[in-house]
């Protein structure tokens, strides 16, 4: 399979332009009543519709999968805080970033310090089409398509079919590979990960005996589908668009990546509150400091975000057809326009040797 770079994450103030990181400073400072607001309205109301749906399973469980849809979005909410903690954004205490950050993971099913790392690793390289890889979505271009095996195609054709991404991918990216430690993480990132699984082994486990685990299975599993569909979407569609910025190491930007390399996406305003605002991803990826809501105060305020690209929902649900990079221009291209500009790229060389 195509083997892809993964470096050390990069500064963002050794690589975001000094003015943009100056205008950007006075949106960079959390707010503590806010923060309060945000963790009333994510994780404590998550929390609190737990007991409203363990008894509304004794009246339907239609009910309680109804209830199971604005939980869901609380949960998507926690995780949204979840992330802000590892950037050390929600908080201007170190610990409480840390500590706050340990207990949402709980709840978003993810090691703190190993998804950290890799997320950082994403900032430090998004757009940059030699150091592909870590904490982003496995994104082949034409080229390399051409020059893989028919079981690596095969592959790579699956996990790219939008039943795969958006609903197996949430039951693999939420509930198992974050339990799965990788040989190339460090010591404390593989000890998160195992301290992770046990403190979840422990938690869900008095769950399951206090209210049964069917019924601990039948309330979590559709909110684990649905807030996993959207995060993988959201995730998906902030830096897979069909001109998205692409370039080679020599020439990447961490500011052009930021502006061009993730969009906006404008939510109605109901989803932008579960979303925790992340739409407006370009804000975030140029300065990681900025906690979720002050992300549409800086977008509205700066002129450094006149020209980002704007992506409508409906234009969003269309970029799942976007499936390799344009070696030349960097563009997205659907499998039609492949088979266009690129015919080979359909039928292996019977040259080439598998990768």
């Amino acid at each position: 399979m195509l083997q892809l770079v993964a470096e050390q994450p990069q500064s963002e103030s050794a690589d975001a332009d000094p003015y943009c990181r100056q205008a950007l400073a006075p949106y960079a400072q959390p707010r503590l009543r806010r923060t309060l607001f945000d963790i009333l309205t994510g994780p404590v109301a998550y929390l609190a519709l737990w007991p409203v749906m363990v008894l509304a399973l004794d009246i339907s469980y239609w009910l309680t999968l109804a209830i199971t849809i604005p939980a869901a979005g609380f949960l998507l909410r926690t995780f949204i805080l979840f992330h802000d903690c590892t950037h050390g954004s929600l908080f201007d205490q170190r610990w409480a970033n840390r500590w706050f950050g340990r207990f949402f993971a709980l709840l978003v099913l993810h090691p703190f310090a190993a998804w950290r790392h890799s997320h950082a690793v994403h900032h430090g390289a998004a757009g940059d089409i030699d150091r592909r890889g870590t904490g982003d979505v496995m994104t082949m271009t034409v080229r390399e398509y051409r020059d893989a095996s028919p079981k690596d195609r095969a592959i790579y054709r699956a996990f790219r079919n939008p039943f795969v991404m958006f609903i197996l991918g949430p039951i693999w990216s939420l509930v198992i590979q974050p339990r799965i430690p990788s040989k190339s993480q460090s010591k404390a990132q593989r000890n998160s990960v195992w301290l992770t699984n046990l403190a979840l082994f422990v938690v869900i486990g008095a769950a399951c005996l206090l209210i049964g685990w069917q019924e601990y299975l039948l309330i979590q599993g559709p909110m684990v589908l649905i807030a996993g569909a959207m995060g993988v979407w959201l995730f998906f569609v902030q830096h897979q668009f069909e001109d998205v910025y692409w370039e080679s190491s020599e020439d990447w930007s961490y500011t052009e990546a930021a502006l061009q390399g993730s969009s906006y996406l404008k939510l109605p305003k109901v989803l932008q509150f579960f979303t925790g605002s992340i739409g407006l991803h370009h804000v975030h990826h140029l300065s990681v400091r900025v906690p979720n809501y002050n992300l549409q105060a800086a977008h509205d305020n700066l002129d450094v975000f006149a020209d980002v690209p704007i992506l409508s929902i409906a234009e969003s649900l269309r970029c799942s057809r976007l499936k390799l990079i344009d070696d030349s221009s960097g563009r997205l291209l659907t499998w039609r326009e492949v088979r266009a500009v690129a015919p080979a790229a359909t039928k292996r060389p019977a040259s080439s040797p598998a990768s």
